[in-house]
């Protein structure tokens, strides 16, 4: 698709035989498979269990293309604690273009990251991000910077934005990211969010399937989050009581 500023992923075979399958990081599960991902529209999720390497795969490829592994734009040079994979070097990145601009944004860091901004464009703080992002609530603020910060013609990575966000502001989040999308961004973003992956637009990979394109409806969080809602008691039965089946 035109436009896209990164158009595929691969392993470094070159590279990987060096290292092999059976030692970190290329021993993480969604990584030991990875054959070559191809990103086809301009919002892609990445869905899959607590451990499956979502966020190792999305720091990766965040470093791959420039950006701080804590997060924020590539000007935003700071580090609190060095605790990244170099899965970087064994991943091949098909991009196309230059965006406009770029920002890694990662739930677990961004307080870092805020503290970060501040330090660095105190002058223009108002300008560039409306303010300082500690003048407002955890969810606030990542709404605050993606309104401010974000333009048309990014690339975006985001690692997990729900965590801070109501369903509210999940949907608030949509409307940007659909917004952002039409006038030429590029969203790569791993989530568990039922809202986010419901995007019309999106394409959704799951890591716990080799990164195989999937439908919303046949996700595990949509099938999760599904049979909670609808039966939260008898949910509650198997998860607390022990019964294992759902009627």
């Amino acid at each position: 698709m035109n436009g896209l500023y990164i158009d595929s992923v691969r392993l470094n075979y070159d590279k990987v035989k060096d290292i092999g399958f059976d030692n970190y990081p290329l021993n993480i599960k969604c990584i030991k498979k990875l054959d070559k991902i191809e990103f086809k529209n301009r919002v892609t999720f990445l869905v899959g269990e607590n451990g499956i390497g979502k966020s190792t795969f999305i720091e990766a490829l965040a470093i791959k293309v420039g950006l701080n592994p804590e997060g924020g734009t590539p000007n935003t040079i700071f580090s609190t604690y060095d605790d990244y994979s170099d899965l970087e070097k064994y991943l091949w990145v098909s991009k196309f273009g230059i965006p406009k601009t770029k920002f890694f944004l990662r739930a677990e860091s961004f307080y870092n990251v805020a503290s970060a901004i501040d330090r660095d464009y105190k002058s223009d703080l108002k300008y560039q991000y409306g303010g300082s992002l500690h003048e407002c609530s955890h969810g606030e603020s990542f709404i605050q910077l993606v309104e401010n910060r974000f333009t048309d013609h990014g690339l975006y990575i985001l690692d997990e934005p729900e965590a801070a966000l109501s369903p509210t502001r999940q949907m608030t989040l949509l409307k940007y990211i659909d917004l952002l999308a039409k006038e030429g961004s590029q969203f790569i973003i791993a989530t568990h969010s039922p809202i986010l992956i419901a995007y019309r637009d999106g394409i959704i990979l799951d890591l716990n399937n080799n990164f195989k394109e999937t439908k919303y409806e046949d996700t595990q969080i949509y099938n999760t989050y599904m049979q909670f809602i609808n039966k939260p008691q008898k949910m509650q039965e198997i998860i607390l009581d022990g019964i294992d089946e759902i009627d």
